[in-house]
């Protein structure tokens, strides 16, 4: 070889070295993407990836302390509703009701005994309202889910104050009597009337008042419309429609809705109510229940009935991300990827052009 061609024989050894310095980085970056993104394997680190989300917000991501204001600021609007539901019911408890036309002939169903309550006014807030609080923070800190926490207690608080204002508005437009009304209407046992043949009270006017306050039950209204939302509250989160067959699981559901009915059964053997008083209480306050509970959390026979919708929300919103992050790495890998491709056929365009230029 003719000593001028040594010194492009070196320079081509140069470009040798270079095109196999990017050939040997290829099957790297090649093999990098191969073992981390293969079609095969992004589902399953997407599904871990999932888990690992799922898992963090179950183990209490989101808690009173991070994330109570910012739950409670979303809901405000309902929580000023709930104080003016609250406002409605002492008003329709100050205001007086429909005094029906009561004759003679009607005492014969009115002239049950007075009796005190079995179960006083002032017991009805607590197990009604303070008890399944109670277990939804015992459930909170099992779980740690503001979201589950401040559903719970708002839909319970809308429940009640719904029910509350729907049966007093009731009363006071419908004005029934009490078993009992002629004992408060005549305390002394005289009755009198009037020409028209409608009663003529000389009793105490508060206790009149409240004479003309049967329908529809109150007591088991509000029985209904606390202790039924607990009902459905707990068949969601120990999955008592799982079809795995544990009677068990009814049985807890149960307890709330009949210590309700026996606090009804109650209002009648105390004779301040009628049977359809009771009736149509229950009724109303266990619909009013399901439709307030329907509002926050999935039916209890759902798959995801053990949490509130905004809890599903939020996995949906980490899997959003997550995907997000998947997606952005692939794009890296492609645009790496490219680049040595580039590199390599830039380099064997180089040996090309000299491989001519010394012809």
């Amino acid at each position: 070889m003719p000593w001028w061609d040594l010194g492009s024989l070196s320079r081509l050894k140069n470009f040798s070295g270079l095109f196999q310095d990017v050939s040997s980085k290829k099957p790297e970056i090649s093999a990098v993407n191969s073992d981390s993104f293969t079609p095969i394997d992004l589902p399953l680190i997407g599904h871990r990836e999932d888990e690992n989300k799922m898992q963090e917000v179950q183990l209490g991501s989101h808690t009173v302390r991070s994330h109570g204001m910012t739950v409670a600021r979303t809901h405000m609007h309902d929580w000023v509703i709930l104080m003016l539901l609250g406002l409605i019911v002492v008003i329709l408890n100050v205001i007086h009701p429909f005094y029906r036309f009561v004759g003679k002939d009607m005492m014969t169903d009115l002239k049950y005994p007075l009796k005190s309550n079995t179960v006083p006014v002032w017991a009805v807030p607590i197990y009604a309202v303070a008890l399944p609080i109670a277990i939804f923070v015992v459930v909170y800190f099992r779980r740690r889910d503001v979201y589950d926490l401040h559903h719970a207690i708002l839909g319970l608080l809308f429940s009640v104050l719904i029910t509350a204002v729907i049966t007093d508005a009731i009363k006071d437009a419908v004005g029934r009597p009490r078993p009992d009304f002629f004992w408060r209407c005549f305390p002394d046992g005289k009755d009198v009337y009037d020409q028209l043949g409608n009663v003529v009270c000389h009793g105490k006017k508060s206790v009149i008042k409240e004479g003309h306050k049967s329908f529809p039950s109150g007591h088991t209204s509000f029985s209904f419309a606390g202790l039924g939302f607990l009902s459905l509250y707990l068949s969601g989160k120990i999955k008592v429609f799982d079809r795995k067959g544990h009677v068990a699981k009814l049985c807890i559901v149960f307890l709330p809705l009949l210590f309700a009915s026996l606090v009804g059964i109650s209002r009648v053997d105390d004779y301040w109510h009628h049977w359809q008083d009771v009736f149509a209480g229950g009724l109303l306050g266990f619909i009013v229940a399901t439709f307030c509970y329907l509002q926050f959390f999935p039916p209890p026979y759902h798959a995801q009935g053990w949490g509130p919708y905004a809890y599903f929300q939020v996995l949906e919103e980490s899997r959003s991300v997550t995907q997000a992050g998947v997606e952005n790495q692939e794009d890296e890998t492609s645009i790496h990827g490219c680049m040595g491709l580039s590199l390599a056929h830039n380099s064997g365009s180089a040996l090309e052009e000299l491989e001519s230029g010394r012809r």
